[in-house]
């Protein structure tokens, strides 16, 4: 009898019904002879309300406190699960973070795990229950609740699946698979039998928002296989994430992302002097703020200045507007400019590897359409480029042609990408 670990994510346990639903999944699971941890996130948009009940309360919340309010969603979901489960004849228990054992960093909004208690959740098992675990959350060693952030869930999953040598991982949600690009940009794109867990990670840090990258990273990590199922078509299989060395590569391009969510920040004129780079990332780590995509230009003859461009999060430009004084200071730039009117279209695949001429073929169907380029960016299974936002539906539908990721011809669209 093998382990099986099941997320489901706030729209699959949106309201009693949909929890009854999944209670018929988990079961399903269990009369298959596997035993079952479940992982399920908060229900519909609560963690929403709650951070917006928050801000009626003080615009800057304790982070700690913050912790404890919105860890208080997924354990609605769980025990509303485990009730689900219990009326339909099977035994189940839930069980918070603090109670299954999942230790974290001791860093509030943000915190890694760095383990996990196993003797509880066995117990359970041991004797034929299924365990019901609110994902999301942990405990420190001092006994603080925290949160994982963003993709907590999916992370708490994968981090389950690998402390109990789970045979599979599979992440339910309203999303059937992953699709070689998004469904509602180009209707004709293809779901993915199986992809690597080397390009599902790329997908998912360029905007691919099926899963976090940091679940990605820990399947890759233990080699837990994972499957991105629809809990509303259980009879589909949906996509298997294995890593790159079980596949056979077919096409050189697995998958396409665009991702709108990012602003472009360009300090102007820096003096290029050795240690002005470190000097400017320095003072972004210090705040918090993750970068991206990084270009830093050639230095000009006449005043011996560059300009340091990268990516930043929409969500942080408020951060990094109060440090403009200081980065003026430290720097001395001429300006400081801020645009908001872009997106990243990636491209991804293992099958990029040693083989020429992608990127230009990238370039060129976008030369083709009139789309300039303001930044580029790769890795040997990615190639990232910076376009005007209003380019970004044509670019992508441009290129899933170009590498046949729609499953037949595409008309031209234009406009923003959806929301």
């Amino acid at each position: 009898m093998g382990i099986v670990v099941q997320k489901f994510g706030g729209t699959s346990v949106a309201d009693a019904e949909k929890i009854k639903n999944v209670a018929d999944a988990v079961i399903r699971e269990k009369l298959n002879g596997n035993k079952v941890i479940v992982v399920v996130s908060a229900m519909g948009h609560t963690t929403d309300n709650l951070i917006k009940l928050s801000k009626e309360i003080t615009t800057k919340p304790p982070e700690r406190e913050m912790d404890i309010l919105l860890s208080t969603g997924e354990q609605v979901s769980m025990s509303l699960l485990a009730m689900a489960i219990n009326e339909k004849g099977h035994k189940a228990v839930s069980l918070n973070g603090m109670q299954v054992g999942i230790m974290t960093e001791p860093k509030h909004g943000r915190a890694r795990i760095v383990d996990i208690k196993q003797e509880r959740v066995k117990k359970y098992l041991d004797n034929d229950e299924i365990v019901i675990v609110a994902g999301f959350q942990g405990i420190t060693e001092d006994g603080e609740i925290t949160t994982l952030g963003r993709g907590g869930s999916d992370t708490s999953a994968v981090a389950l699946a690998a402390a109990f040598n789970a045979d599979r991982c599979d992440i339910y949600s309203d999303v059937e698979a992953v699709y070689t690009t998004d469904p509602r940009v180009v209707p004709t794109a293809q779901k993915l039998k199986v992809t690597s867990y080397e390009e599902m990670l790329e997908l998912a840090r360029v905007g691919a928002n099926v899963l976090h990258p940091r679940s990605v990273e820990t399947a890759k990590l233990f080699g837990v296989p994972m499957r991105v199922r629809s809990s509303f078509k259980l009879d589909d299989l949906g996509t298997l994430i294995i890593g790159v060395e079980e596949m056979e590569l077919h096409k050189p391009v697995t998958g396409l992302a665009c991702d709108s969510s990012q602003v472009r920040v360009v300090i102007c004129d820096v003096p290029d002097k050795p240690g002005n780079a470190g000097k400017l990332f320095a003072l972004l780590a210090e705040r918090g703020l993750s970068v991206d995509m990084i270009i830093q230009s050639y230095a000009r003859s006449n005043g011996n200045t560059n300009d340091i461009a990268f990516t930043i999060d929409k969500g942080d430009v408020a951060k990094f507007e109060e440090i403009i004084p200081e980065i003026k200071e430290v720097m001395n730039p001429s300006n400081i400019h801020i645009d908001e009117d872009i997106a990243k279209v990636s491209i991804v695949g293992a099958g990029m590897i040693d083989r020429p001429g992608i990127a230009a073929q990238m370039f060129e169907a976008l030369a083709e359409l009139g789309i300039n380029i303001k930044m580029i960016s790769t890795s040997e299974i990615k190639i990232s480029c910076l376009v005007e936002k209003c380019h970004a539906k044509e670019a992508v539908v441009a290129l899933c042609k170009v590498f046949e990721l729609d499953g037949a011809a595409v008309a031209d669209v234009k406009g923003d990408l959806p929301d």
